[in-house]
């Protein structure tokens, strides 16, 4: 047993877990209430701090008042994660919810690594819970058994003879009690973890935590407005910062005029960087005046120069459509070409996807003081990849990362746009402090995150499919043409864990759910020097809208339904002949509605199954769709937050409207056209449907959710406008002339 005392009247004993280098504690601290407190929060993550104790990690911390401390991994940012990780834990341990206190974890990805991103602290993809879930459930319960046996030699009994009811350790037999917090006191702690095996974990049946609706214990501070974004935080002495980064990326400044900026009162300095200049103000107002008043002309080295993306479409379609040109493989099964030469039918189409804006409510920004000798750092921000944010300040600082002190905030939306490996918004706050040795607090504007953005790449999607004389699929052919994603974004993954293929593009291209027995999915890769992004659903959102509204369309030839063509695929995946079941059902899906249209589409997403059905009438004079009513059917294995799950689908629809009818930017001369939620048109209150989601808990591991339902909405709206209109929908977003021209087609 190691005792310590990070702070007064703390002591602490600790033992590692598993080969995997997980660590959990005992920890005996004061008592807290609530979610856990800055200090506490601060001086756990003091302990933890990499370099400082590196022996000190723990998951799990018990206070002898019984308040049970547990280490969230993931970044907060709407989706729940705070709560259902902790609850995972809890729900082994057996832990009286209302004692638990989370804490977020330090930056550690020996520690805290998500399984899903090779050990990365990361937190993307819907994979927090689904990545995290079996290791945390055997954490909890190693927790609970070391309890237990702690209790056994107080008592001189079998631990066979225990159990436990919510924080307490239970003799039957003789009637005696222990509470968490009592054991806490006296727990001597194994040199050795003890092992659990899967069979030992609780049976669903047996949750008591999980399955049920508890308070996400993010939410109070966001009503009552307490909750901390990195926007919010402040420090002594504290300057603000503000970035005018080239608009082309890749290029610098030429020519500077910046005595406008330097006039403007409250500006500290105005600083050149590789990549534009920096203003340091007083006052946030004084150094975004500053930036606005630069004159800089700038270089054109950079290969996103001229591009325009109303042209690079068609040549986007061509790549695609060039049979003679092969693809980088993604999905391959059977022989495709093969089957596509011996059909009786072959059918073709294309759909294309503009490029999209991440529109998180919270702008990017970040607060960095760096030490008067340039040798450490503090940081305060929210970001998704809490690790590659330490070593991206430690490498813009040329300093070790255990001299990076890292504060984890609240994220004010995600989706992405704060998980690139460079952590570029977080090395602007760097380079600042660096400047002038005090804390700078630096804030794109929405003009900045739009103008500097990370897209969701432009993409054609050429398919084919062949049918045999009985109008059966037994061919189907994927060409993805669209900008190289991943290797920009975060080439350490493209390279490593990802085996350079494009992931983030290509995924949703594969329709290994349904039955086709030869397939074939591939990316033609498009080298454009624009700057690109995972976004929300990734390429599942474009991937998906062409693979189902061209199933759509198949249907229509084929002259079946396109709910009895889905059944007939998904023959061999009874899940997802239920949530078809099920949407079709809860949406009357058979009824006429006079002037609307319903379209359906299935997904497969990271083995949560989901189908939708959207209801929409169209404006022939205008050419706007509206969507009256959309319904959702969601198998997620295991739902661990019922209406949390509910809530994060609902989200996803809306999200996936603005993808589907009117999220779009635009290129001219390499430069974006949009600026601010005036022009990137995101959707209002008006435009939201009535939402109908179904939840189907299955008692499988647990799935993502939070992104799931996006990828869904796009081609049942696509198919929705079909069957009220008969004009098809082949490009994304369908602004009002688009409708128009397909009308008039």
């Amino acid at each position: 047993m190691n005792e310590m005392s990070p702070q007064a009247g703390m002591t602490r004993r600790e033992f590692m877990v598993g080969a995997a280098g997980l660590t959990f504690g005992v920890v005996l601290l004061p008592g807290c209430a609530g979610l856990a407190t800055t200090e506490s929060r601060n001086a756990v993550l003091a302990a933890a701090t990499p370099g400082s104790a590196p022996a000190f990690n723990p998951w799990v911390s018990i206070a002898t008042d019984g308040s049970i401390y547990i280490q969230s991994p993931a970044a907060e940012m709407g989706q729940g994660s705070l709560t259902s990780l902790p609850l995972i834990i809890a729900e082994e341990l057996d832990a009286d919810w209302s004692k638990v206190r989370i804490v977020p974890a330090p930056p550690s990805d020996r520690l805290y690594g998500n399984p899903a991103f090779g050990g990365l602290m990361y937190t993307a993809g819907s994979a927090a819970v689904r990545a995290y879930f079996q290791p945390l459930r055997i954490f909890g319960a190693q927790v609970r058994r070391v309890l237990l046996e702690n209790a056994a030699r107080r008592w001189a009994v079998p631990v066979a003879e225990l159990s436990t009811e919510p924080s307490v350790v239970v003799h039957a037999k003789s009637g005696r009690r222990l509470s968490y917090g009592e054991i806490a006191a006296f727990a001597e702690i194994p040199a050795k973890a003890p092992e659990i095996k899967p069979e030992a974990l609780k049976k669903p049946s047996e949750f008591r935590l999980i399955g049920k609706d508890v308070m996400r214990v993010d939410l109070p501070g966001k009503v009552n407005g307490t909750a901390e974004y990195s926007i919010d935080v402040q420090v002594p002495g504290m300057l603000y910062g503000a970035i005018l980064r080239a608009p082309v990326e890749d290029s610098a400044p030429a020519q500077i005029d910046d005595g406008a900026a330097r006039a403007v009162p409250g500006v500290v300095r105005i600083v050149r960087l590789p990549f534009g200049l920096g203003v340091i103000a007083e006052t946030p107002w004084a150094a975004f005046a500053a930036k606005d008043a630069l004159k800089v002309t700038w270089d054109r080295r950079a290969r996103g120069w001229g591009f325009d993306s109303d042209r690079a479409i068609a040549r986007y379609s061509a790549a695609a459509r060039d049979l003679k040109t092969a693809g980088k493989p993604w999905d391959k099964v059977g022989d495709a070409p093969g089957a596509m030469a011996k059909a009786a039918t072959v059918v073709e189409a294309e759909y294309r996807c503009d490029y999209a804006y991440h529109a998180q409510m919270e702008p990017l920004n970040s607060l960095a003081s760096v030490s008067p000798a340039g040798d450490a750092c503090e940081i305060w921000v929210g970001s998704q990849g809490q690790t590659m944010a330490v070593t991206a300040v430690a490498k813009a600082l040329g300093i070790p990362p255990e001299k990076v002190r890292y504060h984890q905030t609240l994220l004010g939306g995600g989706f992405g746009r704060r998980g690139h490996r460079d952590e570029e918004f977080v090395v602007d706050s760097v380079l600042l402090s660096k400047e002038v040795r005090r804390p700078v607090k630096l804030m794109w504007t929405r003009e900045d995150d739009v103008r500097n953005g990370r897209f969701r790449p432009m993409s054609a999607h050429f398919m084919r499919a062949a049918l045999d004389a009985s109008g059966r699929i037994v061919a189907w052919q994927h060409r993805l043409a669209c900008d190289w994603v991943t290797p920009y974004m975060d080439p350490v993954r493209y390279k490593g864990v990802f085996k350079e293929v494009d992931l983030i593009a290509v995924l949703g291209a594969e329709i290994r759910t349904y039955d086709v027995p030869n397939r074939m999915a591939e990316q033609l890769g498009q080298e454009t020097g624009i700057r690109t992004s995972a976004l929300r659903g990734i390429g599942v959102v474009a991937n998906k809208f062409a693979t189902e509204a061209f199933l759509d369309e198949i249907a229509a030839r084929r002259g079946i339904d396109p709910v009895e063509l889905r059944l007939q695929l998904l023959k061999n995946t009874p899940r997802g002949q239920a949530v078809v079941k099920a949407v079709v059902e809860m949406s009357d899906y058979r009824r006429p509605r006079p002037g609307r249209g319903l379209g359906f589409a299935f997904i497969d997403y990271s083995a949560t199954m989901l189908a939708g059905v959207a209801e929409v009438s169209v404006d022939r004079q205008t050419g706007r769709i509206r969507v009256h009513n959309f319904w959702v059917a969601i198998d997620p294995g295991i739902a661990v937050q019922p209406d949390n799950i509910v809530a994060q689908t609902e989200s996803s629809i809306v999200y996936g409207l603005g993808l589907a009818l009117t999220e779009r930017i635009t290129f001219k001369d390499g430069l974006v056209q949009q600026s601010n939620f005036y022009d990137y048109v995101v959707p209002r209150m008006r435009d939201v449907p009535e939402m109908h989601v179904k939840l189907l808990s299955t008692p499988n591991p647990p799935t993502g959710v939070g992104q799931m339902a996006t990828p869904l909405v796009t081609p049942a709206v696509a198919s929705a406008v079909y069957a009220v209109t008969k004009a098809r929908l082949r490009h994304t977003p369908f602004i009002p002339e688009r409708v128009l021209a397909a009308l008039s087609a």
